[in-house]
C-alpha cells in the first residue's frame, strides 16, 4: 500500500469530535484527506450520542460522555476512540474490546498545566498569601515580608 493510503477510502471515514476538541484537530484531519470531520462544542448525553454515533468511525472526546455498551451497540462502524484527557474511565473498555474498538488517551496532555499550578501554589505558600488574604478579608493589612521567602 502506498504511504498515506488507507484500506478504506478516507473520504468515507466519518470522524466526530465532542466537547470542544481543538479546531486544529479538524484542520489536521482535513489536510490529510479526511473530509467527514465534525466537531461539536459540547458533551452529548447518552441519548444524543446514540443518534450521532451510528455511522462514526473515529470518536474523539474528553471526559464527560460515557461510552457504554449501549453506545457500542449503536456504533456499527466505530473503530477508534481518542480520549483527549488523562484516563479512559469514561469508556466501557470491556465493550470496546468485544467490538474490536481501539481506545487511546493523552496521558501527558495536561502536564504543563499541572506544573504551572504547582509552581503557582508554591509561590503563594512561600509568600504566605493565604494568611495575608485571610487577614485582608478581616480588615487587617499584613504588609510585612517576615516569614516569606523567594522562589529560586
Amino acid at each position: 500500500m502506498e504511504p498515506g493510503k488507507t484500506s478504506y477510502p478516507k473520504e468515507k471515514i466519518r470522524i466526530l469530535f465532542l466537547e470542544n476538541i481543538s479546531e486544529l484537530a479538524v484542520k489536521n484531519f482535513n489536510k490529510h484527506g479526511y473530509v467527514k470531520v465534525e466537531r461539536i462544542s459540547k458533551a452529548l448525553n447518552e441519548e444524543e450520542l446514540l443518534k450521532e454515533i451510528k455511522d462514526v468511525h473515529i470518536l474523539g472526546n474528553r471526559s464527560k460522555p460515557h461510552i457504554s455498551q449501549k453506545v457500542f451497540d449503536a456504533a456499527k462502524r466505530l473503530q477508534a476512540i481518542g480520549c483527549f484527557c488523562i484516563g479512559v474511565n469514561q469508556v466501557d473498555l470491556r465493550s470496546a474490546t468485544k467490538q474490536g474498538v481501539v481506545v487511546f488517551n493523552a496521558p501527558y496532555s495536561n502536564t504543563r498545566s499541572v506544573a504551572e499550578l504547582v509552581i503557582g501554589a508554591a509561590i503563594m505558600l512561600i509568600r504566605r498569601i493565604p494568611d495575608k488574604n485571610k487577614a485582608a478579608h478581616e480588615g487587617f493589612w499584613m504588609k510585612v515580608a517576615k516569614g516569606s521567602y523567594e522562589l529560586r
